[in-house]
């Protein structure tokens, strides 16, 4: 194992007192609190270090770790990719059956870590700017790493919830009782920390490390972000940005290098070193992989109809789906690493790739009529995958065909990560169409979550969503 200095073990202990919900901050000694993060911003080794804390708390942190309670396990169950293989788990069958209680504890997790998260990077930025030491190109450097962290975070909280409290400070009688924030408000707030972290980042991976936030990183989230707000020129510029840039991106041609350290397809990833044990496999190889001795500890299975959607000569289905006989269960095999203690670590999580973009340009490209500019596009997507050109089979497509198509693609692509169908299907209005004839319990106030009931007995401010 690769061993911690002392000074990463004190910043760790040091970053985990910001982790402290609102609420355990009322416990808190303020004179004690203050000193602590004056000894952490002033100077920039323990800022480096602090920030390096923040990337490995995602690891830690149930909505971001790809674990049993992340966006990738729950809202894929909320989707039609993915189903529970037992059905004694309560609480990830109510995901999967869209009938989610408020007082679920999976949903529990993924608000208060999301939260938790938030609480962390407005720590951090207050930190930073509060600072009167620090060189102010190193404040800027440290500031757009964390903003995009902060944006990252709330584009979950927002497009899982809908309304959600804005929190962007630390002050916790200010906090523990804030009213829900309209969502465009959010996404308001969610641009202008992208706007900001784009102007005051570089374009360098400085440590060589994917998993460090720079200027790509966040392009390509803004990219998804115009895409969702349905700014398709801006969507379209955003992408194309990312997809010029083939001198750091590409694509791999073998699938099965795509999900490794620092892949040359990876704009942003999270890598297992932040987990602080002897394991160094991914949590979601660790969660989705059916292993074929220890098979009883599979949780998770493929549905049978989307595994059915894949062409046979399809590399995807070749290569990113395994087949478990004694569970006669497809699974999840983007990650190939179930269980290690080695270094270096192989694979990291990825959040952020380049088959995205191109998929985001090409929906963008469609729905500005740009029919052969999207076409280009999706066949970069099916080129890879080993099919034969859209241009060939159906070059005078139409648009409402086309964007179909594209969003089968995004499906086939895009399963088992970060919930992308389940956000796909909410954003186009398709989530009814794909559900409610296969799942008896839809309806359409499902698509979103609920306020989770604890929080809401904490703060008596917080609405629930319709439904609930």
């Amino acid at each position: 194992m690769k061993p911690l200095n002392y000074k990463k073990q004190l910043l760790i202990i040091l970053l985990s007192i910001f982790t402290l919900s609102c609420e355990d901050m009322v416990e808190l000694d303020p004179p004690s609190n203050q000193l602590i993060r004056e000894e952490v911003f002033n100077n920039e080794a323990t800022v480096k270090s602090a920030m390096t804390g923040i990337y490995n708390e995602l690891f830690q942190l149930d909505f971001s770790n790809g674990y049993r309670s992340s966006v990738t396990t729950l809202a894929g169950l909320s989707a039609d990719n993915i189903s529970n293989i037992s059905t004694t788990n309560l609480s990830r069958m109510e995901f999967e059956q869209n009938e989610i209680n408020p007082d679920n504890p999976d949903n529990l997790n993924i608000w208060s870590s999301a939260y938790n998260m938030i609480y962390i990077t407005n720590s951090f930025l207050e930190g930073i700017n509060n600072s009167q030491v620090l060189d102010q190109d190193f404040k800027k450097q440290m500031d757009g790493q964390a903003r995009f962290v902060r944006a990252f975070t709330y584009f979950y909280l927002a497009n899982l919830y809908g309304d959600v409290p804005l929190i962007l400070s630390t002050d916790y009688r200010e906090n523990q009782l804030a009213f829900r924030t309209p969502k465009n408000e959010i996404y308001d707030q969610i641009l202008l920390d992208l706007q900001q972290a784009e102007e005051e980042l570089s374009s360098d991976y400085a440590t060589g490390e994917r998993t460090q936030v720079n200027k790509f990183t966040v392009k390509a989230l803004m990219a998804r972000f115009y895409l969702y707000t349905e700014n398709w020129s801006k969507a379209e510029e955003l992408s194309g940005h990312l997809i010029d840039e083939n001198g750091t991106f590409k694509l791999q041609d073998d699938l099965n290098e795509v999900f490794l350290a620092n892949s040359k397809e990876a704009i942003w990833q999270i890598s297992p070193i932040g987990g602080n044990g002897i394991s160094t496999q991914t949590n979601e190889g660790n969660f989705f992989i059916i292993d074929p001795i220890f098979s009883f500890f599979a949780a998770i299975r493929l549905q049978e109809d989307f595994v059915e959607q894949f062409d046979t000569e399809d590399l995807r289905l070749l290569n990113w789906i395994g087949y478990n006989e004694s569970k006669n269960a497809h699974f999840i095999y983007k990650y190939k690493i179930w269980n290690s203690t080695e270094y270096p670590i192989r694979e990291y999580s990825m959040v952020l790739r380049l088959a995205e973009q191109y998929l985001i340009r090409a929906e963008a490209r469609a729905m500005q009529n740009n029919i052969a500019g999207a076409i280009s596009d999706l066949d970069i997507i099916r080129q890879r995958a080993g099919l034969n050109l859209l241009a060939d089979l159906n070059p005078t497509i139409e648009q409402a065909e086309l964007l179909d198509e594209i969003f089968l693609q995004r499906r086939k692509e895009l399963f088992a990560e970060w919930g992308h169908r389940w956000l796909d299907l909410k954003r186009s209005d398709r989530t009814s169409e794909a559900l409610e004839d296969e799942n008896p319990y839809w309806e359409d106030t499902d698509l979103l979550y609920p306020i989770p009931e604890t929080e809401r007995i904490k703060n008596p401010n917080l609405t629930q969503n319709e439904g609930y």
